[in-house]
């Protein structure tokens, strides 16, 4: 458990296991301590490198806004900075933006892409989802004080005082638009989408992000010639809030980061 100085941020890291590098990105006002459920699973097969994003967790925010393709650099800088020419990434809700965007912006780095519970395009949240999400300001991280979740921060940052900052970021992040389907379609490594049948992201989105992967277009044959190198999974039974706790999780990532390699298509 440690600091680097990476990409102008003194951005927090955690090891756990041994064997080929997993990172690990967390959601949105979360921290490395998220992963800790399904943590051993992962643990057991893969090295795991779990970040505290800016301003998240023990990770102090920086003069700038936040912003997904600036913490995605971030990431590949923390990777440069331990000596990881390729890692797997695996990210979650923001995180899982944040990964997206690693492996767009960073490609070479990326061996393999886990996204669990995040979109493709701002609006693939459910509109509901949207609006919550757009209402994030101060005010709000005022009425958060006292739960779980900030008593967790507070218990980690290196500035208690900075929840409420963290929050009027985050909700201006949130309100931004964006759709990532071109760079998808030209993402050149596996990639496992993750999500949970009853998540704050429609099934049918799901099955978009899935298509422009190269997946459900066609049978994969009898042999499974035909079947795409991305690979799709809706885990039943589950939420947006509990997926990440799962051991369906590690139980589907496990074997998508093991299974042989072939150029997407």
């Amino acid at each position: 458990m440690s600091y680097a100085e990476a990409g102008g941020l003194r951005i927090w890291y955690e090891e756990h296991g041994t064997g080929k590098p997993l990172v690990l990105l967390h959601g949105e006002y979360g921290s490395t301590e998220t992963f800790a459920p399904i943590r051993p699973a992962l643990a057991a097969r893969r090295r795991l490198i779990a970040v505290d994003l800016q301003g998240h967790g023990r990770t102090a925010d920086v003069d700038r806004p936040l912003r997904y393709e600036s913490m995605a650099d971030d990431v590949a800088a923390l990777l440069r900075h331990l000596g990881l020419p390729r890692a797997d990434v695996l990210g979650y809700s923001l995180g899982g933006g944040v990964a997206l965007r690693t492996a767009i912006q960073h490609p070479g780095l990326v061996r393999r892409l886990v996204l669990v519970s995040t979109p493709f395009r701002r609006h693939g949240w459910y509109p509901r989802t949207l609006a919550a999400m757009s209402a994030h300001d101060e005010r709000v991280a005022q009425q958060m004080r006292g739960t779980p979740l900030h008593e967790r921060y507070a218990r980690v940052a290196p500035r208690p005082q900075d929840w409420q900052a963290l929050w009027a970021r985050g909700g201006e992040l949130l309100r931004r638009d964006y759709d990532w389907s071109a760079e998808v379609a030209a993402l050149p490594m596996p990639v496992l989408l993750v999500f949970a049948d009853a998540d704050e992201i429609p099934v049918s989105h799901a099955a978009e992000f899935f298509g422009l992967l190269g997946g459900g277009h066609r049978d994969a044959g009898g042999d499974g010639t035909d079947r795409p190198a991305s690979r799709l999974a809706v885990l039943p039974g589950l939420t947006h809030y509990d997926v990440l706790t799962s051991p369906a999780l590690p139980a589907a990532v496990l074997p998508f980061l093991t299974h042989p390699a072939r150029a997407p298509g």
